[in-house]
C-alpha cells in the first residue's frame, strides 16, 4: 500500500524541506551568530507545520510547533545555540522524516512508538523554553491612536519615522503564530510611536470566524536599525502576511525597490501600485472611473482601454518611473509563471519505462538502417538516415531527463560526518566540489552505499585524533573532501582525507598472515593497496561500531563492478589517502563502436576509444613475441581478443588495433574488423554470465544478432598488469629517462 495521491506532493515537498533544514542546522552549528541559517530552519519547520495542519497530521504539527517556539527564543537571544541543541533539532527532523515514511507507506496511523518518541523530543525542547511565554498584559501597552499614513504627494514622504504596513493572513493564528508577539519583538529594535488599526479586512459579524485573523496595522516606528534588520522581525510571518516597509524620508527609489520585491500573486498594474504603497485605493478607484468614462465616450482608441498607468500619470497621481517599474514587474511575473508552469513531477518508474521504450526504438531504428542498406534504395536510405538522427535526439533528450547533479547526494554526508565525528571524538571539516556534475539518477541511488563505506572508513581509519594530529604538526580539525568530475565518458568521484594514510607494511604483513601474499613476495604499492578490498580483510586492532570487521571495502568493490565501475587507491603515509571511483555516466544507452572477431561482434563504449590503427606485418610479429607495439615512439601493451575470448578459426590477412583508455592507462585490442559507430542499448547478461571476465553486458544489433559489450576497464587492467604490460611500462620508463 502506498501513500494516497493527495499526500504525495506533501511528502515530497516536506522531504525537500527537511533536507534544507538539516543543511541549515549544520551551517548554524558552524556559525552560531549567523541569522540566515536560523531563519532557513524556522521557515522549513513553519512550512511543514502549516502543510501538515491542512492534512490534520497532528503528530507533525505538534512537534514542529514546539520547534518554532524554541527557534523564536533562539532568535531573540534567550536560548544559545550549541551542539546539544543542534543535535536535538536534527533528531526532531529525523523524527518528522520517520513520520513521513509511514505516511508514504500508506499507514493510516503513526506507530505508537513513534508517537511516544515525538513526545520525548517535544519534552526535551520544552526544557529549553523554561517558563511560559510572557503574557501581553505584562508588557508595555502599545498605543492604538496615531498619525495616518502620508500619501505620495511628491518625490519624498515627509515622515521622520519608518512606516510599516502589516496585513495579517486569515490563517496566521491557526498556523500557530502570535501577531502581538511579533510586535513585542519589533519593540526590541526601536520604539513604536503609534499603531493605527484598519478594518477593511473585517467581515460582517455573522461571517466572522473566531479562529481567523482580520488585523491590519499601520505602524509608525522610530529606530536606528537598518531596513534589513527591521524586515527580519517579520521573517517568520512572511508566508502568511502582507508586509510593506517605507524608510524615513523615502524617495521614489524606495518605492521602486518595493515594487520589485512584491509577491507574485498580484499581476494587475493597479493592485501592484496599491500594494507598494505608492497609490491609495481611492486614487486607484478614481483612475478606474476615468478609464471607464473614456471608454464609454469613445475617447480611448482600440487597445487603449487598459492603459490605466497613463491615466494615473496624466492625473498627477504617480510619477512615470513608478508606472514603468510596475509594468516591468508585471512582465517578469508573467514570464516567470510561464516557465514555472512548464515543470511537472514525474514518477521515476514512468521515466524508466520511457527509457526502456526509447531503447527498443533505437534497436528498431538500427534494423531499419540495415534493411535500407541491404535493398540499396536511395529513398529508403534517406528516410532511415533521418529516422536514425531523430531517434538519437530523442535518446539524448530522454537520458537528460534522468541526469541529476550529484550535489544532493554529497550534501547528505554533511550530517554523517558531523554525527560520526562526534561519536569518534574527532573534529572533521567536509569540503564538497564538483556538486554540479551530473549522472544518471539510477546511478546516484546505487553509489550511496559505496560512498557511505568510504566516508566512514576515512573518518575512522584515516583521520587521526586531535592529539595525534597535533603531534604530527597538523591542524586539529581534519579535512575530508568529496569531489566529482567527468572524464572520458565516465564520472569520477574522489574521497580524500588528510589523515595518516595507509600503512603498506602492515597491510602486507596481514596479507601474508591470511595467505593472500607469499612471504618475501614483491608487490607494487597499487597491488598492496588493492589487498584491502579482499573479503574479510582488516588491519584494525579492535572492532568498533564503525568498522573493523573486515566487511566494507570488498562490498564497495563488488557494488562498483556491478555498475561497470572500478576503484583505485592512492595513499601517502602520514599525509592522507584518496579513493577514486570511476563509473559510467548511464546504465541504459550509450554510443558504441562495433568490432568483429571471427564470426562474433563486440561493442566498445565510444568514449573510451582513442583511435584505430591497421596492424602491420612487423607489428603482428612483435605482438606475438612481446605483447606490445611501438605507437609513435611509445610502448602500447595489447591484447589479441581472438586469444582472450578463445575465438575459433584463423585471423584474417588484415587485422586492426583499437586503442582504448581508462583511468589514465591505454591498451590496444587486436580485432579482425571495424564495423563503425552505432547507438547501443545495454542489456544485462543474466545471473549465469554476470561474472564473465572482460564482458560488461550485451546488446542487439540492427540485423537482430546479439553483440557482447566489452568491459574496457577489466581489459585495460589485464593488459597493463600482464608480463608484456610490465615490460612495456619498464621500457616506457627507460625511454622517459633517456629524454
Amino acid at each position: 500500500m502506498t501513500a494516497q495521491p493527495v499526500y504525495q506532493n506533501f511528502v515530497a515537498e516536506s522531504r525537500d524541506l527537511l533536507r534544507d533544514m538539516e543543511a541549515a542546522l549544520l551551517r548554524l552549528e558552524r556559525s552560531p551568530g549567523d541569522a540566515e541559517p536560523l531563519d532557513a530552519v524556522f521557515r522549513a519547520a513553519h512550512t511543514i507545520k502549516g502543510s501538515a495542519g491542512v492534512f490534520e497530521l497532528d503528530a507533525i504539527v505538534a512537534l514542529t510547533h514546539v520547534m518554532e517556539s524554541v527557534l523564536v527564543d533562539v532568535r531573540a537571544g534567550d536560548i544559545a545555540v550549541n551542539s546539544d541543541l543542534i543535535a536535538l533539532l536534527l533528531s526532531c527532523g529525523d523524527h518528522v522524516s520517520a513520520l513521513l515514511d509511514g505516511l508514504a507507506a500508506g499507514s493510516d496511523q503513526a506507530d505508537p512508538a513513534l508517537i511516544e518518541a515525538g513526545r520525548t523530543l517535544a519534552a526535551q525542547l520544552g526544557a529549553y523554553l523554561g517558563s511560559p511565554p510572557v503574557k501581553l498584559a505584562e508588557t508595555t501597552p502599545l498605543p492604538l491612536a496615531g498619525r495616518s499614513v502620508s500619501s505620495l504627494g511628491g518625490p519624498e514622504v515627509a515622515s521622520s519615522t519608518w512606516h510599516i504596513s502589516l496585513r495579517f493572513g486569515r490563517d496566521v493564528m491557526r498556523n500557530g503564530m502570535d501577531p502581538l508577539a511579533t510586535l513585542r519583538y519589533l519593540g526590541t529594535l526601536g520604539r513604536i510611536e503609534s499603531i493605527t488599526s484598519l478594518f477593511d479586512a473585517m467581515p460582517d459579524a455573522g461571517q466572522m470566524d473566531p479562529e481567523s485573523c482580520y488585523m491590519v496595522f499601520e505602524i509608525e516606528f522610530e529606530s536606528d536599525a537598518d531596513k534589513k534588520a527591521i524586515e527580519g522581525a517579520f521573517d517568520f510571518l512572511r508566508d502568511d502576511c502582507v508586509i510593506r516597509i517605507l524608510p524615513p524620508h523615502s524617495r521614489i527609489g524606495d518605492y521602486l525597490d518595493l515594487i520589485g520585491s512584491l509577491p507574485e500573486d498580484k499581476t494587475r498594474l493597479g493592485e501592484m501600485l496599491v500594494a507598494s504603497g505608492a497609490l491609495t485605493e481611492k486614487e486607484l478607484a478614481e483612475g478606474l472611473s476615468l478609464q471607464r468614462a473614456a471608454a464609454a465616450s469613445g475617447e480611448a482608441g482600440p487597445g487603449e482601454r487598459n492603459r490605466i498607468g497613463e491615466i494615473l500619470v496624466d492625473q498627477g497621481m504617480l510619477p512615470n518611473e513608478l508606472v514603468d517599474a510596475a509594468l516591468e514587474k508585471q512582465k517578469a511575473i508573467k514570464e516567470r509563471k510561464a516557465v514555472e508552469g512548464s515543470f511537472v513531477r514525474v514518477r521515476a518508474d514512468k521515466l524508466d519505462e520511457l527509457i526502456t521504450l526509447v531503447g527498443e526504438l533505437v534497436i528498431a531504428s538500427a534494423g531499419a538502417s540495415v534493411v535500407a542498406r541491404r535493398v540499396a534504395d536511395s529513398d529508403m536510405t534517406e528516410v532511415a538516415s533521418t529516422l536514425e538522427r531523430l531517434v538519437q535526439e530523442v535518446r539524448d533528450g530522454a537520458l537528460k531527463l534522468r541526469m541529476v547533479p550529484i550535489g544532493e547526494t554529497f550534501r547528505r554526508f554533511e550530517r554523517v560526518v558531523r554525527d560520526l565525528g562526534r561519536e569518534l571524538g574527532k573534529e572533521v571539516e567536509l569540503e564538497l566540489s564538483g556538486t554540479e556534475t551530473e549522472l544518471d539518477k539510477s546511478m546516484v541511488e546505487k553509489i550511496s552505499d559505496p560512498l557511505m563505506h568510504l566516508v566512514r572508513n576515512a573518518l575512522d581509519h584515516g583521520i587521526e585524533s586531535a592529539a595525534l594530529r597535533a603531534q604530527r604538526g597538523k591542524p586539529p580539525r581534519g579535512r575530508l573532501q568529496l569531489n566529482a568530475y567527468h572524464e572520458s565518458g565516465s564520472i569520477v568521484i574522489e574521497v580524500a582525507d588528510d589523515g595518516g594514510g595507509l600503512d603498506r607494511d602492515r597491510i602486507l604483513r596481514r596479507a601474508v598472515e591470511r595467505g593472500l601474499a607469499a612471504p618475501g613476495q614483491v608487490l607494487s604499492e597499487t597491488d598492496i593497496y588493492r589487498l584491502i578490498m579482499e573479503p574479510g580483510f582488516s588491519t584494525a586492532e579492535q572492532v568498533t561500531n564503525v568498522s573493523g570487521r573486515g566487511v566494507g571495502m570488498d562490498v564497495v568493490k563488488r557494488n562498483l563492478e556491478a555498475l561497470r565501475g572500478s576503484i583505485t587507491i592512492d595513499s601517502v603515509q602520514g599525509r592522507g589517502t584518496i579513493m577514486v571511483m570511476r563509473l559510467p555516466l548511464t546504465l541504459a544507452i550509450i554510443d558504441g563502436f562495433a568490432i568483429g572477431v571471427g564470426d562474433a561482434a563486440y561493442v566498445v563504449p565510444l568514449e573510451m576509444v582513442v583511435e584505430c590503427l591497421e596492424l602491420s606485418g612487423e607489428d603482428r610479429a612483435r605482438v606475438s613475441d612481446t605483447g606490445y607495439v611501438n605507437l609513435r615512439g611509445g610502448v602500447l601493451p595489447v591484447l589479441r581478443l581472438r586469444d582472450t575470448f578463445g575465438a575459433g578459426g584463423e585471423a584474417g590477412r588484415r587485422e586492426n588495433i583499437v586503442v582504448v583508455q581508462y583511468a589514465g592507462e591505454q591498451a590496444g585490442l587486436v580485432v579482425d574488423s571495424l564495423m563503425g559507430e552505432f547507438q547501443t542499448v545495454i542489456k544485462p547478461l543474466g545471473k549465469l554470465f554476470e561474472r564473465l571476465s572482460g564482458i560488461g553486458g550485451s546488446t542487439i544489433l540492427g540485423n537482430g544478432e546479439v553483440a557482447l559489450i566489452l568491459d574496457v576497464p577489466e581489459l585495460v587492467k589485464r593488459a597493463v598488469e600482464s608480463e608484456a604490460g610490465r615490460a612495456a611500462r619498464a621500457m616506457r620508463e627507460r625511454l622517459l629517462e633517456k629524454r
